[in-house]
């Protein structure tokens, strides 16, 4: 402790540091022989446990380490059993996305799956549908992740022969139909966003997609070539850059990066400061916030005309790549409507290719979510 002087200075500051207590001095000496004493004695006594050992070991000492070492092998010391819950989780996945990339070896597609989507002629059915009904798609089915958020919905991914990831919750429910803006939709929606992130941090890209978009072209050549996040849109105000875009969080493409993680972090961070929102409202209150900018994260919006959804339906069929049951409630109803796309789509393909173009047909939908 310092000591100091009634006007709160440092004695020993004020006359330089010269005045010193020489009763402690002789005490740190005599402390100072006695720990030189107690090193020399553990000298000895660790040399003397390592001889008498090598000498009963009977071996050289290069083989007597050698041995000892092998007895603890570091493969035997990390393994997936030993690493925390979130490493184990990352490791898994890490696996499943290797086996699913795409041919550039850092790109993969991403959806969520629970158990209410797995009925038979249910949501999940017709969005493995779409891809299989789709102009060029049937390829990407392959380098589709499903992230399962309960057991039913896991074994269902299974039986279906795709990259499924158990994404599940401790203490969490997810198997269910999840209402919107219920506690259950929150939680989900933001495991989500959890999911993407951690994605990212792997070091992959991903387009996601939620379960209710069917995908009826190849959507990689109509993203834009700038760009670190894109996203599609409920409305869509015509400059792909314009942050009055209202944008729909069902379908996603990012590329990993520094910008993007962080970013992610960011809008993940947005559950707790804005309680009760999901993650398009937090999308949209956090797009205009300084932070953005001054991390390098370009957003961008992908046009209706190509990537459009039932509140914003594209007009042309010659162009549509994806088709999302957006601004619809219900899970009945989502189906309901979906199967128009799909036989409103199969007609459209049954047309010679000439009278594809010519026909200017549109959507049948909305129906029951208009």
């Amino acid at each position: 402790m310092v000591s100091s002087n009634g006007d709160g200075s440092d004695s020993n500051l004020e006359t330089g540091g010269s005045r010193r207590d020489t009763s402690n001095r002789r005490h740190q000496y005599f402390s100072g022989v006695d720990c030189v004493v107690l090193k020399i004695v553990l000298v000895f006594v660790v040399g003397g446990i390592l001889v008498l050992a090598l000498n009963q070991s009977a071996v050289s000492p290069a083989k007597f380490f050698q041995r000892s070492y092998s007895s603890c092998d570091i493969n035997q010391l990390i393994t997936p059993e030993n690493l925390p819950s979130k490493a184990k989780e990352e490791k898994e996945l890490e696996k499943i996305l290797r086996k699913a990339v795409m041919k550039d070896s850092k790109t993969v597609i991403i959806t969520t799956l629970n158990a209410a989507w797995t009925e038979p002629n249910s949501i999940f059915d017709l969005f493995l549908e779409g891809f299989r009904i789709g102009n060029g798609t049937q390829h990407l089915l392959n380098h589709v992740v499903v992230g399962t958020t309960d057991q039913k919905a896991h074994s269902h991914c299974l039986e279906k022969n795709l990259h499924c990831y158990a994404l599940t919750t401790e203490g969490v429910d997810f198997s269910g139909e999840a209402f919107f803006m219920t506690e259950s939709y929150l939680k989900l929606v933001w495991r989500k966003i959890d999911f993407q992130r951690t994605v990212l941090k792997i070091g992959y890209n991903f387009v996601f997609t939620d379960g209710d978009v069917m995908w009826l072209r190849d959507p990689f050549p109509r993203f834009y070539p700038d760009g670190d996040f894109q996203v599609a849109c409920d409305q869509y105000k015509g400059n792909y850059k314009d942050l009055n875009n209202w944008p729909n969080t069902g379908f996603i493409y990012a590329k990993s990066n520094n910008q993007t993680i962080q970013f992610y972090n960011y809008w993940y961070s947005g559950r707790d400061y804005y309680p009760g929102k999901h993650d398009q409202d937090v999308f949209n209150f956090i797009k205009w916030h300084p932070f953005i900018k001054k991390i390098g994260v370009e957003l961008l919006f992908l046009d209706t005309a190509y990537f459009g959804g039932f509140c914003a339906p594209s007009k042309d069929l010659d162009q549509v790549i994806t088709m999302h049951a957006n601004c619809c409630v219900g899970l009945k109803n989502k189906i309901h409507d979906l199967k128009m796309v799909i036989d409103d789509w199969k007609l459209y393909m049954s047309l010679p290719t000439g009278d594809q173009r010519n026909s200017k047909r549109s959507w049948t939908v909305p129906r029951t979510c208009g």
